[in-house]
């Protein structure tokens, strides 16, 4: 699952299972000191603890500040094994790792540990096709059924005048559907490529196809980049996983990253083994995800931390070892929306991004192209991201990097740390102060309903929900926050009741109409 899901999106919608918040009310005790592995230059020693020990503090309202270890805030975001790579003026200059490879095990994440990348698939991707538009084997304008041969993106009203291209379908603009992939579990069929992009069982997603006119906006794409895994497949007659090791990462060096799936026995047992939000473990490990263009890499940090680099010397014009100055940096160039060519490009005009979300694993990529530097994050967990941005933020400010976004005071942060720390009623009661005294944007209090419900916590949640629908009648996200709540927790006349209101409001509401259209078909 892709990563440009925001990150308190109610991922329940996406078919994940249910997770459970922390709600005692103290931060958890410490944990035995994890079995750490890292390398670096000597000299970065002192900066790694500097980093470790600069962690922006546990920050709750009309509380201490409390600071806590990298292994004491793990624990409270329930993330067994997490890994890093951290390079500054091009060069990497530290790895570590810390915890275990499965929670409830024993055995420690080292730095050949292999996670799923998820999305962050998606840029290494986007350089294998760029590469084959320099090698003049492609065009990154042209209709791509030119160049498709086994499956052609189905034309219709939408693509009459404006057509599907490489490009469009590199930064998300080609008007494709199918936001991202759930994977398959252990024991469960797979489809085939050509079942995925016609969304024919045993495929678990609908049809990859063209809603809206290409090129008019951007919209996240998992879909389009199964079109691009089946041009390049067409391109080079070869499997996915032998051409992007022939294009990317056998130049790159990346000696511990494949996109097998299923994986190899001799490489399956070096891999993390996925965690929900709950804390459980992924049945069978981790999912298999035959989408390998947006989602099927399995590597480790150093190795996106070689990837990042050599993007960024290309971008200089110091490496030619993959794409050219020119051609990086038209994939560093904004087409649409937030995106480059395979990347997420911020306001900063040098920073490339990519973060990535499985089942039961985070990864993040983050480089100041200009400088060389950044940072490589990834867990075998579901909410490494909520830990993500506070190791990048001390980091940045020990290598003296330019201001990076920061949500760490956030009220989103703010009430989930809440949530998994006090509870529901705490939550509430601070939201209403919240409100009064500086106001609060309506979708924070839904997002930690949403947490609740896929804890278990059906009836925390629901009063979480109901709270924030009299804090904002009449915003719309908060009256189908309710709605949805509701039809999750199987009250089914109590949701009918919201959105037969809501599409009084809104008659064009498509969420409503079809909650309604459903709701008023059961007995």
């Amino acid at each position: 699952m892709p990563q440009a899901v925001p990150r308190f999106v109610p991922v329940w919608f996406l078919g994940c299972t249910a997770v459970a918040l922390l709600t005692a009310a103290d931060v958890p005790k410490a944990p035995p000191p994890p079995v750490t592995q890292w390398t670096a230059r000597p000299e970065e020693s002192a900066r790694i603890a500097r980093v470790e020990a600069g962690l922006a503090p546990l920050e709750l309202p009309g509380e201490r500040p409390q600071a806590l270890s990298v292994q004491r805030w793990m624990e409270l975001y329930r993330i067994p094994g997490l890994s890093l790579a951290v390079y500054d003026q091009h060069v990497l200059v530290w790895s570590k790792t810390y915890g275990v490879t499965q929670a409830g095990g024993k055995d420690p994440v080292t730095l050949e540990t292999l996670f799923q990348a998820a999305s962050v698939s998606k840029p290494v991707t986007a350089m294998a096709a760029l590469r084959a538009v320099e090698q003049g084997r492609v065009s990154l304008d042209a209709n791509v059924n030119d160049a498709l041969k086994s499956w052609k993106v189905p034309d219709n009203d939408f693509t009459r005048e404006q057509k599907v291209t490489l490009r469009r379908l590199l930064s998300h603009g080609a008007g494709l559907t199918v936001h991202g992939f759930p994977g398959y579990g252990a024991g469960e069929p797979l489809p085939s490529l050509r079942q995925i992009l016609d969304g024919v069982k045993p495929a678990n997603t609908e049809a990859v196809r063209v809603d809206m006119v290409p090129g008019k906006e951007a919209r996240y794409s998992g879909g389009g980049y199964v079109v691009v895994q089946q041009l390049l497949m067409d391109l080079a007659k070869k499997p996915f996983p032998q051409l992007m090791k022939e294009a990317v990462l056998d130049p790159v060096g990346m000696k511990h990253s494949t996109f097998e799936q299923p994986l190899p026995p001799a490489l399956a047992a070096r891999t993390a083994a996925g965690t929900r939000a709950s804390g459980e473990a992924v049945e069978g490990r981790w999912k298999v995800y035959p989408e390998l263009a947006p989602a099927g890499l399995w590597t480790t940090p150093s190795d996106l931390a070689l990837l990042q680099l050599e993007v960024a010397k290309a971008k200089a014009g110091k490496s030619k070892r993959v794409l050219s100055q020119a051609m990086a940096q038209r994939m560093l160039t904004k087409q649409s929306g937030p995106y480059g060519l395979g990347y997420m490009l911020g306001d900063a005009p040098d920073r490339f991004e990519h973060g990535g979300w499985n089942d039961g694993f985070t990864a993040t990529v983050m480089t100041l192209g200009d400088t060389g530097s950044g940072v490589v994050v990834m867990a075998n967990s579901d909410n490494g991201e909520l830990l993500f941005e506070r190791l990048i933020a001390s980091i940045g400010a020990e290598y003296g990097w330019k201001p990076l976004p920061d949500s760490l005071k956030s009220p989103e942060m703010t009430a989930d740390l809440l949530s998994r720390t006090k509870g529901a009623d705490a939550v509430i009661a601070w939201a209403r102060k919240a409100k009064c005294e500086s106001g609060l944007p309506p979708q924070v209090l839904n997002q930690v309903g949403y947490g609740l419900m896929m804890s278990g916590k059906v009836e925390d949640g629901l009063r979480v929900f109901e709270a924030n629908a009299v804090l904002f009648p009449d915003d719309a996200e908060a009256q189908d926050g309710l709605g949805m709540a509701y039809l999750h927790a199987g009250r089914n006349a109590a949701a009918l009741a919201v959105f037969q209101k809501r599409l009084k409001a809104d008659p064009k509401n498509e969420n409503a109409l079809r909650a309604v259209q459903t709701l008023s078909a059961k007995p």
